[in-house]
């Protein structure tokens, strides 16, 4: 009951109105529906989201951080020892580490090196790399590459938005052309039944031999025939059409028979996907949402080469912390009252490391080449549905005279058949003839109105007013 209370909602009063008074859907209209409602749109949306979570977390890397460690131990009633250790530490940019502890050891068995003043013992310091992980380590790394990634997830979302909109709109140019078959199918069956009755009236009083009756009411049965098929292909594209319709709250919505798409398709087509005025000097192939996700790839391989690099460094940390009782005092940090030391490892071999920067430089020559092909593919692509649409044009006019034409000669035929200087089997085939060119003319338009999506899809635009 719900859906069906949001499906009277979404097409008005369709049943009101019934068969008589048809309700059209505009393709602008459509396609707005289909870019807020669509659950495709929505997980394009999602991509966003995800861009800005790895970036929160690539920023919890340098979030500070509050550690505490405890140990006591008490066994036939002496204290071995009673230890405390708290730390907090502040991850910086270039690998530096702020850090400040607090100790307060006890015990009977306790480490000479573990004794501290019975108050405790503070100290504050600094890690220092001065080798590998300085000017950039996997913290920092993380971070660049989850500011790349955002970036990379928007030119993303455009790029399955973009697909969700060009097959959204492929389908409804189909179910206009399945449409207008069945009103040419319709029309012409309309006349074929009319010339049956004027025949029949003149085979009743003699002017026409009955024979003609025969031929006549074959005419209106292929006419039917041809109706009935062209009927069940718009059946079928409604259907198709119903995928992309969707309300709030991820509700479907099915086409119903009394639904007819737009007849000024043409003059929405370029405002709607927003084409209108777009010379082919005036594409930025830079600006392409594939070149710009390719772009943001390969900053993020670099970023990946650099850290992988970094790695042959030997791994050299010196810390140093100054040690006072008095914290609160800043005069009892002194130089002489200290903790530091150095640590240093460094592979022999670095097959692992080496193996890992000659595998970062692979990937990056990968994205790179992937980027050059691309961008050639999507430059020829452009360059070839930009000649489909200006032989589009020469063909529409064509066929359109094509169809005026043929238009002329069955008006001329049935102006003769009037005078009794033609037949019905001429008529009926000039008839058929004039049929085949207005399936054309459907034909020859779908293929426009298609180019005119395929240009749309290759420049992969993301409508800003739908």
């Amino acid at each position: 009951m719900k859906h069906a209370f949001y499906l009277f909602v979404f097409f008005g009063l369709l049943t009101a109105y019934g068969q008589q008074d048809p309700m059209v859907l505009d393709f602008n209209e459509y396609m707005g529906y289909v870019k807020k409602f669509h659950p495709v749109a929505k997980q394009a949306a999602l991509t966003i989201d995800m861009g800005q979570a790895s970036l929160m977390k690539a920023r919890g890397g340098f979030d500070p951080k509050i550690a505490a460690d405890y140990d006591r131990k008490v066994f036939k009633n002496t204290e071995y020892y009673d230890r405390l250790n708290a730390t907090f530490k502040i991850p910086t940019w270039f690998g530096i580490e702020l850090k400040g502890t607090f100790e307060q050891n006890d015990g009977d068995f306790l480490n000479p090196a573990d004794t501290v003043p019975a108050d405790g013992l503070y100290s504050a310091g600094v890690s220092v790399p001065i080798g590998q992980g300085l000017w950039i380590n996997d913290r920092m790394a993380t971070l660049k590459q989850a500011k790349l990634f955002r970036e990379q997830t928007q030119a993303d979302r455009d790029l399955l938005v973009n697909q969700l909109l060009y097959e959204a709109a492929i389908t409804y140019f189909d179910w206009l052309q399945a449409y207008q078959d069945t009103q040419v199918f319709g029309d012409f069956l309309e006349n074929a039944k009319m010339r049956l009755a004027g025949v029949k009236k003149n085979a009743e009083v003699g002017e026409v031999a009955a024979i003609d009756t025969v031929e006549a009411k074959i005419a209106v049965g292929n006419r039917q025939l041809s109706l009935e098929q062209a009927k069940v292909r718009l059946t079928n594209k409604s259907l198709a059409l119903s995928n992309f319709l969707w309300l709030g709250n991820n509700i479907p919505v099915e086409v119903q028979d009394n639904v007819v798409p737009g007849v000024s398709v043409d003059d929405e087509i370029d405002v709607t996907l927003e084409i209108l005025g777009k010379p082919l000097d005036s594409f930025s192939i830079e600006k392409h949402p594939k070149l710009r996700s390719l772009g943001y790839k390969i900053d993020g391989l670099r970023v990946e080469k650099r850290l992988k690099g970094n790695k042959l460094l030997p791994k050299i940390d010196l810390e140093y912390n100054f040690l006072t009782e008095t914290p609160e005092l800043i005069n009892s940090f002194q130089t002489e009252e200290y903790k530091g030391g150095i640590n240093f490892q460094f592979p022999l071999f670095l097959r692992k490391e080496r193996g890992d920067l000659k595998l970062a430089k692979i990937k990056l020559r990968d994205a790179e080449l992937d980027l050059d092909y691309t961008e050639v593919q999507i430059r020829n692509k452009i360059l070839a549905i930009y000649n489909e649409l200006e032989s589009f044009q020469s063909q529409n006019q064509l066929i359109f005279d094509i169809v005026k034409d043929y238009n002329t000669l069955l008006a001329a035929e049935e102006r003769k058949f009037s005078f009794g200087e033609s037949s019905l089997f001429l008529i009926n085939s000039r008839e058929t003839k004039l049929i085949e060119a207005r399936l054309k003319q459907n034909a020859v338009q779908n293929k426009y109105f298609n180019t005119k999506a395929k240009l749309f899809n290759s420049l992969a635009l993301n409508p800003e007013n739908l």
